[in-house]
C-alpha cells in the first residue's frame, strides 16, 4: 500500500489529539524549542508536515514555516486550522518534491523517515534536505531505534504500546529491514467495536542513518534521546539527531 493511501482522508481526522499523546505539551514544547533555537531566525523547511503538529506552533513562535507532504488528506485538515498564505505547503514526495528558496533547518519527526521503504529513497531524502539548506544549515530527525534485541529466536514481533483502547504491534522483516506497525483500536469497556490499521517502515540503525547523511555531505552534530537533550545511551528506544552542512568557504 503507498503511503498516500495509508494517510487517507480517515487517518487523517483521526490523526489530531489535541492536548494529549503526541500532541500534549511537554511532548510538544521541547520539539518547537530545539527547532526554534536550530532556525536563529531563518527559515524552517518540515517534511512530511502531516496536520501542522510542529509546523503550526514553530510558526506561532514567529518561525517561518514551509512543509512538503504527499498526502493532499492530510494538508487539508491542516488547511482547517491555518491558511496557505501564513503556512505554504507543497505537496509531494520528501525524497523529491522541491519548496521555493533556502532555509536554515530542514526537520523530520516522529519516525517519518521510516516511511520510505528503501534505502535509495532514504539517502535521496537526504539529499533533497541538503539541496534546500543555505550553508551551514541544518537537518534533524527523530527516530525511533528498532528493538530487535527483544525478539527471541523464532519470534517476528514487539509489542510497543498496550493502553486503554490501544495495542500497537510491530512485526519484522529482518531479512529486508521492514517492519509493519499494527494499531488496534477499541472499546475498552468491553464493546465490539474495534479497527485496525498498518503502516510499512524501513527501519535504520543509527550507524547507518550517520553513512546516509555522509553520502548527502552531513556531518552528524549532536544526539540525544528526547528533543530536551537527554543523553543517548544503548536502552535509548528514539534518537534526536542533528546533521549539519559545512559552512561555505
Amino acid at each position: 500500500m503507498r503511503q498516500d493511501e495509508i494517510w487517507d482522508a480517515d487517518a487523517a481526522r483521526r490523526y489530531d489529539t489535541p492536548g494529549t499523546g503526541m500532541f500534549s505539551p511537554d511532548v510538544l514544547g521541547p520539539t518547537v524549542d530545539r527547532l526554534a533555537a536550530l532556525a536563529g531566525g531563518g527559515r524552517a523547511l518540515e517534511f512530511a508536515i502531516g496536520t501542522g503538529r510542529v509546523a503550526i506552533p514553530l510558526h506561532e513562535r514567529g518561525v517561518p514555516v514551509t512543509g512538503i507532504e504527499l498526502s493532499t488528506a492530510m494538508i487539508d485538515q491542516l488547511r482547517t486550522k491555518i491558511s496557505d498564505d501564513e503556512l505554504p505547503v507543497v505537496t509531494g514526495d520528501m525524497a523529491t518534491a522541491t519548496a521555493p528558496g533556502r532555509f536554515t533547518v530542514a526537520y523530520l519527526v516522529f519516525n517519518t523517515i521510516a516511511n520510505l521503504l528503501t534505502q535509495r529513497e532514504q539517502v535521496a531524502c537526504f539529499r533533497n534536505a541538503a539541496r534546500h539548506l543555505e550553508p551551514g544549515g541544518s537537518f534533524v530527525i527523530e527516530l525511533w531505534v528498532p528493538e530487535l534485541r527483544k525478539l527471541p529466536p523464532g519470534v517476528g514481533a514487539t509489542v510497543f504500546t498496550t493502553e486503554p483502547g490501544y495495542l500497537g504491534i510491530d512485526t519484522y522483516d529482518v531479512l529486508d529491514q521492514r517492519v509493519v506497525s499494527h494499531h488496534f483500536r477499541f472499546d475498552p469497556d468491553g464493546g465490539r467495536d474495534a479497527r485496525v490499521y498498518r503502516t510499512p517502515h524501513r527501519y535504520i540503525w543509527p550507524s547507518e542513518l550517520d553513512l546516509m547523511a555522509q553520502l548527502a555531505g552531513f556531518e552528524l552534530e549532536s544526539r540525544h534521546a528526547d528533543w530536551s537533550g537527554a543523553p543517548f545511551t544503548a536502552e535509548s528506544r528514539s534518537h534526536v539527531s542533528v546533521y549539519r552542512l559545512p559552512n561555505a568557504g
